[in-house]
């Protein structure tokens, strides 16, 4: 008989971890070499934001349909089958020699990604009782974080030395080996052979207390929709993942916008993501902790959304400096606040609603904030490009709505995630 693992639950958000930092190298690869590949292929900023475009869109259908897809299907079948087609794609990437091809695997690459986060969020319903799960949240949300971190050491050191192709040969290798573990380690808790009785009734137990008061019921997108919690999970998301995909995908061109070399300045280019990585664990770290001391649910989480919210405001002062030193420390003060603020976004869905139902909205959510996030790099790649002739001005006003966009959706947060009649009747979660 297989041995107990002590602490199993986490044992799985250390999978669900590793399986987001590849996610991520994977899609830092481009945009780490967007300077050099705008000038081996002659794009402009607009040409590049088509391509990243093409990405969020089969990224934005893809979250809601795909989400729809693993609650169906179940976890480890629906994360074994988007790894392993993301992983194909990457490696298949260097067959790209221009600007439409590039955006065709891009748009492939963001299907295949698209239901990474719905099913991790279902992972932590199934695994984690509620006031663990803002930090296991955290935890594979950071993954995010980690995997911007290290992808410039990744990607730049391949480049340099191989070119561009290798690079996009990498995180496919490094998903085909995940892969093997999860196939290897994963199953539900009452199914897992290495879970010990004790952990199995922590689990269980908050299951159990749930059920009594909450219809385990897959409901429709039709009905899910009435709910304005709802519609708060989605705002959450659709106010400041843009903010971070743009940070993710634009900050090497911002850098040399602002007239920093990109070998100089790879620190700062990294400093975001580390950032990212403390406010992942500092929103879900102090959520659970103010739980634990007895706030409510939705008094812990509002109160980091709060500080989220009002923390990325830092973005506005780096329009008046172009010291790499100071736009790397606000830029990070600003990224902290948005992973505390995001982590609340992910968790939410498996706050407010049962299992069978956390992936469709948390791909709801994803959806919402994909195709905020396509008009917002619509609208980058437009006015970078009209205002080139500022020089390091060019950016100012985009630097501007990232920060106070995240502020609205706080207000609208807190004004939309509320017990409502429908908590009443078991269809929602009491927050």
């Amino acid at each position: 008989m297989p041995r107990h693992i002590s602490h199993l639950r986490w044992w799985i958000g250390g999978i669900l971890f590793a399986s987001t930092v590849i996610n991520y190298i994977d899609r830092q690869t481009l945009s780490l070499l967007a300077p050099y590949l705008k000038q081996d292929y002659h794009w402009s900023n607009s040409d590049y934001a088509n391509i990243v475009i093409a990405f969020r869109i089969a990224y934005s259908i893809g979250q809601a349909a795909f989400g729809r897809l693993i609650d169906r299907i179940g976890t480890r079948r629906g994360l074994s089958i988007t790894v392993a087609c993301y992983s194909v794609i990457s490696m298949l990437t260097p067959l790209a020699n221009g600007l439409r091809s590039f955006a065709v695997f891009r748009f492939l690459l963001g299907a295949a990604e698209s239901p990474n986060w719905p099913a991790a969020t279902r992972v932590v319903s199934e695994w984690f009782p509620k006031h663990e799960r803002g930090l296991a949240t955290a935890f594979f949300d950071s993954g995010s974080s980690i995997g911007g971190a290290v992808a410039p050491f990744i990607v730049l050191g391949i480049y340099l030395r191989w070119g561009w192709r290798p690079a996009f040969v990498v995180p496919g290798v490094l998903g085909l080996l995940w892969l093997i573990v999860w196939q290897r380690f994963y199953h539900l808790p009452e199914a897992h052979p290495r879970i010990s009785a004790h952990e199995l009734q922590l689990i269980g137990a908050d299951k159990e207390e749930s059920a009594q008061s909450h219809q385990s019921i897959s409901l429709a997108w039709r009905d899910l929709l009435k709910f304005p919690q709802t519609w708060g999970t989605i705002v959450a998301r659709l106010f400041t993942d843009p903010v971070f995909f743009f940070i993710a995908d634009w900050f090497p061109i911002y850098l040399v916008a602002k007239g920093i070399e990109l070998k100089s300045g790879l620190i700062a280019v990294w400093v975001p993501f580390i950032a990212a990585d403390l406010g992942n664990f500092f929103g879900g770290g102090v959520s659970g902790y103010l739980i634990k001391r007895g706030w409510s649910v939705g008094a812990a989480r509002k109160a980091i959304v709060i500080f989220g919210g009002i923390g990325v405001m830092a973005l506005i002062p780096t329009i008046f400096t172009n010291r790499l030193s100071l736009i790397a420390l606000l830029f990070g003060f600003a990224t902290f606040s948005y992973s505390a603020f995001s982590t609340m976004a992910n968790v939410l869905p498996s706050d407010l609603f049962a299992s069978e139902s956390v992936a469709s909205v948390s791909g709801l959510g994803g959806s919402g904030a994909g195709l905020g996030t396509i008009v917002a790099f619509k609208l980058i790649g437009h006015f970078s490009d009209a205002r080139h002739a500022d020089a390091t001005h060019s950016f100012d006003p985009i630097i501007l709505v990232a920060a106070l966009v995240p502020f609205v959706g706080m207000i609208l947060v807190l004004l939309l995630v509320r017990n409502t009649d429908a908590t009443e009747q078991g269809l929602v979660r009491r927050i």
